[in-house]
């Protein structure tokens, strides 16, 4: 028995070495000119990343570890303004409070995760613009093997928003947020439901082209998998709001 102890000791460090390893490390990265309240939600099961949400300054960064088999999402709010309990709204990607307990309210630029349980297995990711847009974001796959692809949105959309999709500020006016043809419109054609319900019944339109040929490795609509999911085995993840040759 007291031969088995030690034995019994190292591979109890071995694993939770293993779990050290095989964790996945994400920076969030504030390239904007003006500061942003990253947000954070994970799927279920999966640990709070952040507390849910914080304040990132323009030019800062924060790192945030998951472990394997996590999933979930993260976004930029803008235009926020919280009490030191956390109180409070934001403009765009809006979700109650400081400390994101549930998604953000679009139209909102998502960057979503689903990471795989053991080093050798697929993380899957995509920056989407199916609930609409709010800042340019990117998502760079660092130390991993694979595909590996970027996936983002650098185009700012703001700019180049058909009117009957744009979110305004009512004290400056200025374009803050371009709404999915989904939310503005709630048919089923632009949100994939009722009859239009699958891959085959739901084909792009005139909206969803305009966010696919600002942004091709960005999902435009709900079935636009194909050029629009990413793969990596083992990767570290670089989240940058507003990427370089954005003006968000």
């Amino acid at each position: 028995m007291a031969a088995f102890k030690p034995k019994l000791c190292l591979l109890i460090s071995l694993f939770c070495l293993g779990d050290v390893a095989y964790s996945t490390l994400f920076t969030l990265q504030n390239h904007c000119s003006h500061t942003v309240w990253p947000g954070t939600l994970s799927g279920s099961g999966s640990p709070s990343l952040g507390d849910g949400g914080f304040m990132l300054a323009p030019g800062s960064s924060v790192q945030l570890t998951a472990q394997p088999g996590w999933s979930g999402r993260f976004w930029a709010r803008t235009g926020c303004n919280f009490d030191a309990s956390g109180n409070g709204k934001c403009l765009t990607g809006d979700c109650g409070s400081l400390k994101c307990a549930g998604g953000g309210a679009p139209p909102v630029s998502l960057a979503e995760f689903t990471i795989g349980s053991g080093v050798s297995d697929k993380d899957f990711y995509d920056v989407s613009l199916v609930d609409g847009y709010n800042v340019g974001m990117g998502v760079k796959a660092t130390g991993g093997t694979g595909d590996c692809q970027y996936a983002g949105c650098v185009t700012d959309l703001n700019r180049n928003c058909p009117d009957e999709l744009r979110v305004a500020d009512s004290s400056s006016g200025s374009v803050v947020a371009c709404k999915s043809a989904c939310a503005a419109f709630n048919a089923p054609e632009f949100c994939c439901t009722g009859d239009h319900a699958t891959p085959q019944t739901c084909s792009p339109t005139q909206y969803s082209e305009i966010f696919k040929n600002a942004c091709p490795t960005a999902y435009s609509y709900a079935y636009d998998d194909a050029t629009s999911t990413c793969t990596c085995s083992g990767s570290d993840y670089l989240i940058t709001f507003c990427p370089p040759g954005s003006s968000s």
